[in-house]
């Protein structure tokens, strides 16, 4: 009866001694510790102390047929930390992941040898020891309560502090942080203004860390640069814009290409253009009889002509052809 009670269940549990055993991977364990697991069951794995996930897959689920799937979990050794130099003495060893040994000798060759593992220290680091109502926060790179060697934290203030210091702190081998950083309050004074431009809104008084002050450009002027400037932990205000000034265009009468169109200088560009703007030129190539242009930047209110271009006076504009109406040097044969 018993036999057949158990011929029935079979099929629905997971028995370590009729199908396949709960198999547990190399340097790791599982959340769970029993000798029979009903279909669905699920077990996590996770690495032993000294050891870390390579690849493979880490939870598992008791299959309908009673059997658990291929486990693949591998866990491989961590790497210790470089060893410092042994006062006089010195140190041999081929690798530092856990577990392997280094040899240790003294600085004259006599026959001592220590031995000793390659391992991480078993430490914890109590969270940060902060004040009732600190203005100094922190969040675990890691989920949990507990903070092991090696772990690190991230540090924030309360607006409008700034943090001095380092962010971020360690959990060292003495189980104590690397450090702790502290908030202070930092002001920068009412920001100068910038030449050929404005403020966009700016009170005259004193300005917390991180807030900042928008610039704009004068009419025609082309702000360069980030348009807002921050109060930075130093006190000081961040790089302001510049605002670069427009060019006239240094000729009486001419043609000229200008977003793709033809403008006639006197007319059409007689205010100039901006900065970063590019006007081109005509040249007329002589040998050839066809024209070619030539284009030239706006940069912060200077604009230099080209060489080839020359600039037609009253009687030559009435007997010879404006290079601007030439065949483009580009179309001839």
């Amino acid at each position: 009866r018993l036999w057949a009670l158990f011929h029935v269940l079979s099929p629905s549990l997971c028995h370590s001694f009729l199908q396949h055993k709960l198999c547990v991977p190399l340097f790791s364990s599982h959340n769970l510790n029993k000798s029979v697991y009903e279909v669905g069951e699920e077990v996590e794995y996770t690495c032993r102390p000294g050891f870390i996930p390579n690849n493979g897959q880490r939870k598992y689920t008791c299959l309908p047929t009673g059997k658990w799937p291929l486990n693949t979990l591998l866990c491989l050794p961590k790497r210790c930390p470089t060893i410092g130099p042994l006062p006089n003495g010195k140190i041999d060893f081929v690798d530092l992941h856990y577990q392997t040994r280094c040899s240790c000798y003294s600085s004259n060759n006599l026959t001592l040898k220590l031995l000793f593992p390659c391992a991480f220290p078993a430490v914890t680091c109590a969270p940060p020891s902060l004040p009732e109502f600190s203005v100094l926060s922190y969040r675990r790179s890691k989920p949990g309560n507990v903070s092991h060697f090696l772990d690190t934290i991230t540090f924030e203030c309360v607006p409008p502090l700034a943090l001095i210091g380092n962010e971020t702190a360690t959990c060292m081998a003495n189980g104590n942080w690397s450090s702790i950083p502290e908030c202070r309050v930092v002001t920068c004074p009412t920001p100068t203004g910038i030449e050929n431009g404005f403020f966009e809104f700016v009170v005259r008084r004193t300005y917390h860390y991180n807030e900042s002050v928008s610039f704009a450009c004068q009419p025609n002027y082309v702000l360069e640069g980030p348009k807002h400037s921050r109060c930075e932990k130093t006190g000081n205000w961040s790089t302001k814009p510049t605002c670069k000034g427009p060019c006239k265009i240094p000729v009486k009468k001419a043609v000229v290409l200008y977003n793709g169109e033809k403008k006639r200088v006197q007319n059409d560009l007689k205010d100039g253009v901006q900065h970063g703007e590019t006007v081109s030129f005509f040249c007329k190539n002589k040998e050839k009889s066809c024209a070619y242009t030539v284009p030239v930047p706006c940069v912060d209110g200077n604009l230099t002509l080209p060489a080839c271009f020359k600039e037609r006076g009253f009687f030559s504009s009435l007997v010879k052809k404006d290079p601007s109406d030439m065949k483009p040097c580009e179309d001839q044969e």
